[in-house]
């Protein structure tokens, strides 16, 4: 697949998060002119450099302000949004707080790039669509994006509505690109360590099936979703190549998923939450595996 093209200017939402800041320093890498967008009460601005704004993204008038160059000193222009921004988990804070936050910032966001004659929008949504924690096994694996979605938390219900909500968006307005990520568990580089630990007990981290997403990775596929071209809403799986653990993904599921389906023969360590669709029209391919920067038990490939 071709390089990306890219719009030349973009507002990254949730910029001081740990996805967030990876995206933003990504995207300006690749030459893309970036406002990054976060909420007082967040992180240090100074984490994410260059063109920063705070603004309260419940606000329909600061988000409006922010992607129509409103806002003093900060130019419109805008061509895209990435979405980022969210109460990033359940059980942080209460359910009623955690959907009245998310579904208005992400309602604000969408409707106010469709003011402003923005085309394309990528935003976060999340592995949690597919069903986790999977007390409740999955349909199948490894799971991907042809089933329900199937939340079990309110922080997941309200994504599988912003997807919904993503998809009338699109059939009000046909020029309109939205491209849904459904992020896997973001790590840095210095979240690796604890990893060889998790064989201990594989129940442990299963609630995900094992998965993960470093936060270069996920960059990338944000790059490429900017760059995805067909109009309507779509989603995608964003995960790594393969699992947090060094036992084979195939014992895995035969140990703590006995009855579930296995759909294809399973490499090593291969992801169980597919990203073959991603791969196949965003050009994704996970560059970064948590083996590469953690010693492995004798016997296991770096």
């Amino acid at each position: 697949m071709t390089d990306p093209v890219l719009p030349g200017r973009v507002v990254v939402t949730g910029a001081t998060g740990k996805l967030g800041r990876a995206v933003v320093a990504h995207l300006r890498g690749v030459g893309v002119d970036v406002l990054a967008v976060d909420r007082a009460g967040g992180r240090d601005p100074r984490d994410v450099g260059g063109e920063f704004l705070l603004a309260d993204l419940t606000d329909y008038g600061q988000v409006v302000e922010a992607f129509t160059g409103g806002a003093d000193e900060h130019p419109g222009g805008i061509g895209a949004v990435v979405h980022l921004a969210a109460v990033p988990a359940p059980g942080l804070q209460s359910n009623a707080v955690t959907f009245a936050n998310n579904s208005a910032a992400t309602y604000n966001v969408f409707a106010a790039a469709r003011a402003a004659g923005i085309k394309r929008v990528v935003w976060a949504s999340s592995e949690t669509v597919l069903g986790l924690p999977f007390d409740t096994p999955p349909p199948y694996a490894p799971v991907d994006e042809e089933y329900a979605p199937r939340p079990e938390s309110t922080y997941s219900l309200n994504k599988a509505l912003e997807e919904e909500m993503a998809r009338h968006f699109c059939r009000w307005d046909p020029e309109l690109v939205m491209v849904g990520l459904r992020f896997s568990n973001v790590m840095d580089v210095e979240d690796y360590a604890p990893f060889p630990s998790f064989d201990a007990d594989p129940r442990a981290r299963r609630w995900n099936l094992w998965g993960y997403i470093d936060s270069r990775d996920g960059a990338q596929a944000v790059e490429r979703a900017l760059a995805y071209d067909r109009p309507g809403a779509d989603v995608f799986i964003i995960a790594n190549a393969d699992t947090v653990m060094t036992r084979s993904s195939a014992d895995l599921m035969a140990e703590v998923y006995p009855g579930v389906e296995i759909r294809k023969e399973l490499g090593e360590h291969e992801t169980l939450l597919s990203i073959d669709k991603a791969r196949r029209l965003l050009g994704y391919e996970p560059r970064h595996s948590w083996r590469n920067h953690v010693d492995q038990p004798a016997g296991e490939p770096a």
